[in-house]
């Protein structure tokens, strides 16, 4: 979100009063977690089913947001800080949503349905994305306040948005259509999803038809018809959709609407048959996996507001195809008014069964062949359950805590002069983590930059749909013209490099590019000496096919304060630095510090920071650790127990011999996975059910033996191998190597699991 709104023009929409304050509002917040800086934000505190937002104002707050929409004052008033007053905080966001998308001219293509919103929305994205710059709406963005939100992320670069509109209840799509008001339009499905609250489906389909009474024309299914210009998918359409690589008759006809509408836009069918084989199934926001008897699981148990609770209803009904779908609940308490206000939300759904569990309430055993929708607040431990429930192909994953990497980045940013701006590293797959799914979280927090090492790295980033600037580190001269093709910014160290970028881009006659000069300062990797400044100027002026972004150092030993080499490498930046300033007739970013930068060396953050390994909650200063999460959990299960008699031998090489009774688990984990070699015969260990348990014999390729004498263990028992008990750094203690190792060593075929996404 990029608005460019003042707080007194939002004011004034809003109550019709006039005021003086004139800041600069470029983004809006109802949630706090969604918040990584407040400063230029406005935060609407929004009453919902479950909560009322006047409780996270103090949150919002200490993260910086200093203007709010309230329906009533708060408790707390600051001094420092502005209220609007309105009677309904929804209909306000609705408000400011309805003027700001009156500001574009551009197609507007309403999508609408009982479900096949999301996917249709995602494809028609990527079919369109080579000839527009497309905005949609994220995720399942598509009630009363998603439509809203989805329609802030309206700029001035936008030239088509697909925005989704889902609707519960008569008279709702009445507020939608006002606020998208389209040009253009896609009816998906008509089902028996929300048909709870209307008096036949035909009075279903009349309240979703009012979506399109401006619409220049309207894509639909064969057996759907509305008012206005119907358009089907024609044949062509049809036998595209069969070579996509999806076989399921539901895909396939999402994918010919999808086609339809792209062909309707104005993208040519030579172009759809190329894109075809590149469109790729939708990743939601929850996670999802086989399960055992038959199920699929829907594991979404990071937070029970109303808003994630409709996204994942939706989701569910839109991949059961005729399964009978379960929903399952955990809650911290068994409140009436809680339940009432969630059965309300359900019931629309209409689910077989549903369920509401506390802490360690077990699920009836009978359930199979069903898509089993498990919510819940973290107090109730639910992904306990989802995991019980977990089809093991491999058991062992990495759990990823996407909000302990906000609140570090949040650490990081408190330690920073206001303004600075923070790039966020995500080389060598994000640390371990998944590049394209943590830039895309990234993305959503507000981070100014993501960095790369390498051009097909931000490559990757691109095709994933992540927008934000993306600066190269390491690009070479043969990947200059991927790096025009995707809007990527390389780092330039010397002169024989940067001419080659010149002559691509004077063969794209193409000026003004942006690009990032890395100064050498004492590290003696890669980067411009001083002697070579007079030189590198005078080309810079000479040739308008490139400016600079930033400029840009390493230092040698941020993680040591004592160390004044990084001092002396702080005055060779500020004079370097400065020379270019003296002589560019523009200005630029600076920036020196990495994480440890960040925490020991705050007065040089000059205009931006990039933020590494500090994301996962990992310092070398102990103090400072205090503040980080950490963000990466390693996980398995035992697989078998066995007993061994005194003089039995286990594993290859007979390594481990026992010397009394002795119990092993094996543990399907090894060296394939980044459990190395050198932890076996005892010196490495992990944590079954909380108990230290010590690696007996030599550790295998997929598995290991750990000594479980003495304590309770079975198979399918959860065992932790970082975590609570042993950090990243304790782990990399144990291998004599430092935790970048350790979080870039981690195998491929290890599942990523997100938790509070």
């Amino acid at each position: 979100m990029n608005l460019d709104y003042t707080y007194s023009e939002i004011h004034q929409l809003l109550t019709g009063e006039a005021i003086a304050d004139n800041t600069p509002i470029k983004t809006v917040f109802y949630d706090t977690r969604r918040i990584l800086r407040g400063s230029n934000s406005i935060f609407f505190s929004l009453r919902g089913k479950l909560r009322n937002g006047n409780q996270f104002i103090q949150e919002a707050y200490q993260l910086g947001v200093r203007h709010f929409v309230v329906e009533q004052l708060p408790d707390k008033i600051y001094s420092d800080a502005q209220f609007t007053v309105v009677t309904d905080s929804l209909d306000a966001i609705q408000k400011l949503a309805t003027y700001h998308r009156n500001r574009f001219d551009i197609p507007i293509v309403g999508i609408t349905g009982s479900n096949g919103k999301t996917i249709v929305k995602e494809w028609l994205s990527e079919l369109l994305k080579d000839d527009f710059n497309v905005v949609k709406s994220p995720k399942s963005y598509n009630s009363q306040l998603g439509v809203a939100l989805s329609l802030l992320e309206l700029n001035n670069k936008a030239t088509i948005a697909l925005i989704e509109a889902g609707i519960s209840n008569p008279g709702e799509m009445d507020i939608l259509e006002k606020m998208i008001a389209p040009t253009h339009g896609i009816f998906t499905h008509l089902g028996t999803a929300h048909l709870a609250n209307f008096t036949s489906q035909e009075a279903l389909k009349a309240e979703k038809e009012k979506l399109f009474e401006s619409c220049e024309w309207v894509i639909t299914p064969t057996d759907i018809t509305v008012a206005g210009q119907t358009i089907h998918p024609d044949q062509s359409d049809l036998e595209l959709s069969l070579k996509a690589p999806f076989k399921d008759k539901i895909s396939q006809k999402n994918l010919s609407l999808a086609l339809c509408a792209a062909r309707q836009i104005g993208v040519a069918s030579e172009q759809l048959k190329d894109k075809i084989g590149k469109i790729h199934g939708v990743t939601m926001r929850m996670e999802q996996f086989d399960g055992i008897h038959g199920n699929l699981i829907i594991n979404d148990t990071y937070s029970l507001d109303s808003e994630a609770l409709i996204s994942s209803l939706e989701h569910q009904y839109a991949i059961a195809q005729g399964k009978k779908r379960v929903v399952v609940i955990g809650l911290e308490n068994s409140d009436n008014d809680v339940v009432s206000g969630l059965k309300k939300i359900i019931e629309p759904y209409q689910p077989i069964e549903t369920y509401f569990l506390s802490a360690g309430d077990p699920l009836p055993e009978n359930l199979a062949d069903s898509v089993i929708l498990i919510k819940g607040n973290r107090s109730a431990n639910m992904e306990v359950l989802a995991n019980k429930l977990r089809l093991r192909n491999h058991q062992s994953f990495l759990e990823i805590d996407l909000e302990a990497i906000r609140k570090n980045i949040n650490a990081y940013n408190d330690q920073l002069p206001a303004n600075t701006k923070i790039l966020c590293m995500v080389k060598a797959s994000s640390y371990g983590s998944d590049a394209t799914k943590i830039g895309k979280f990234l993305t959503r927090l507000g981070v100014d930059y993501l960095g790369v090492a390498y051009t097909d790295e931000g490559v990757e980033l691109r095709n994933a749909g992540v927008t934000v600037p993306i600066l190269v580190m390491n690009a070479d001269i043969h990947s200059f013209g991927a790096c025009i093709d995707h809007d990527l910014e390389p780092a330039i160290f010397s002169i024989i490099q940067l001419e080659e970028l010149v002559k691509e881009l004077i063969a794209r006659n193409q000026i003004n590019y942006p690009m990032h000069i890395k100064l050498e300062t004492g590290m003696h990797r890669l980067g411009f000496e001083e002697s070579e400044l007079n030189h590198l100027i005078s080309y810079l002026k000479a040739q308008p096919e490139v400016y600079i972004k930033s400029v840009y150092s390493h230092l040698a030993s941020a993680d040591d304060p004592s160390n004044l080499f990084a001092q002396k490498q702080i005055q060779t930046f500020e004079k370097l630095s400065s020379i270019l300033k003296e002589e560019l007739p523009y200005d630029f970013l600076k920036h020196l510090l990495n994480s440890e930068g960040t925490v020991h060396y705050p007065n040089a953050a000059y205009d931006m920071v990039r933020l590494g390994i500090g994301m996962y909650g990992i310092s070398s200063n102990a103090e400072f650790q205090k503040n980080l999460t950490p963000s990466f959990k390693w996980k398995s299960v035992v697989s078998q127990v066995k007993t061994l008699s005194t003089g039995d031998s286990l594993g290859y090489g007979q390594a481990f011999v026992a010397k009394y009774h002795t119990q092993s688990a094996t543990i399907p984990v090894g060296y394939a996975d980044g459990f190395r070699k050198s932890l076996g015969n005892g010196i490495g260990s992990v944590y079954v059910n909380g108990n230290k348990c010590s690696v007996l014999g030599n550790v295998c390729m997929d598995m290991i033996m750990v000594d479980v004498t003495g304590i309770e263990a079975k198979p399918d028992d959860t065992v932790e191998i970082i975590g609570t008990h042993c950090s990243i750094q304790d782990f990399a203690r144990l291998l004599d190597t430092i935790p970048y190792e350790v979080l870039t060593s981690f195998s491929q075929r290890l599942p990523r699991v997100y938790i509070n996404d």
